[in-house]
């Protein structure tokens, strides 16, 4: 199956470890439209990134690969991600978002300006349901469907380890609740509607559709039921998982430029986040104690 094969992506749901899912990612050719805006926007650039060589491909997942925390937005930036090959790098909505992880200790530092520029992230990991840059930050339903087994496969492959999934906006929230419907996950009916502040827990059974938990590590002995998310439950094959989705409004200069996202209101999300997710209070540096 070539990479501009519509059913590419599925191919994905084989990968054995993250870095398997992301060297698929990143040829990935199957959606016409985003790769044509993709590579158009690498081609005309923006002027004050005339110097730069743009990545224009696919963008996989950033972070901790055994994270408590997922954080979930929507598609890699035109002049962001598009161009730096890195979720939420080199634009002002990853500026907003990693200052936060800085202050409530679950980045190394509050910038993010290239894939190299030595961003650590403890505890969290960053997607998104739609991994190819979209015209007008707009991608299409099949778009997003075909897309799906991409976010799909890093859910499965982070296992019990995700306590919790912060996720920014609506069309993150619908995506993401898409993708554990079908894996097995208790998703009410009809599904929790998308607000800031908005917490719905979730539970999946041990032997539920996509369950394949603890395959991301890299610790051979460990077993697939020893995740933070793992519940005793009594039942056969194991204890039940849980994970609770967080809603937060995107960090999209539309929100943050207006107000309608403060720096304030996404520390406490992240904050609540680092709470379920049994991270513990943050150890913040000297400077940014009160």
């Amino acid at each position: 199956m070539t990479p501009d094969d519509p059913g590419y992506p599925h191919a994905a749901r084989s990968a054995p470890t993250l870095a398997a899912l992301d060297a698929h990612l990143v040829d990935c050719r199957a959606c016409p439209r985003l790769v044509a805006w993709r590579e158009h926007v690498a081609e005309v650039k923006r002027a004050s990134f005339r110097d730069d060589d743009y990545w224009a491909r696919p963008v996989p997942g950033f972070g901790d690969e055994r994270a408590g925390i997922l954080v979930v937005g929507l598609a890699p930036a035109a002049h962001g991600a598009n161009r730096t090959g890195r979720m939420f790098t080199g634009d002002r909505s990853g500026d907003f978002l990693f200052a936060a992880m800085h202050r409530t200790g679950l980045a190394n530092q509050p910038t993010s300006v290239s894939a190299d520029d030595g961003l650590r992230l403890t505890g969290i990991r960053v997607t998104a349901p739609v991994r190819c840059a979209p015209p007008d930050n707009k991608p299409t339903p099949e778009e997003r469907g075909r897309c799906g087994p991409y976010l799909a496969r890093e859910v499965e492959l982070l296992g019990a380890t995700v306590r919790v999934a912060v996720v920014l906006g609506g069309f993150g929230w619908q995506a993401l609740l898409s993708t554990l419907a079908e894996q097995g996950w208790d998703v009410p009916r009809p599904r929790p509607r998308f607000a800031h502040g908005a917490e719905v827990t979730l539970r999946r059974a041990p032997g539920a559709a996509g369950d394949d938990r603890g395959t991301a590590g890299d610790d051979p002995g460990a077993s697939p039921h020893d995740g933070p998310g793992a519940v005793p439950d009594g039942g056969p094959g194991g204890p039940a998982q849980t994970l609770t989705l967080l809603g937060c409004f995107h960090v999209s200069q539309q929100n943050t430029f207006t107000g309608r996202l403060t720096p304030q209101m996404l520390d406490d999300v992240l904050l609540r986040a680092r709470d379920l997710a049994g991270l513990g209070a943050p150890r913040l540096p000297r400077d940014r104690r009160s």
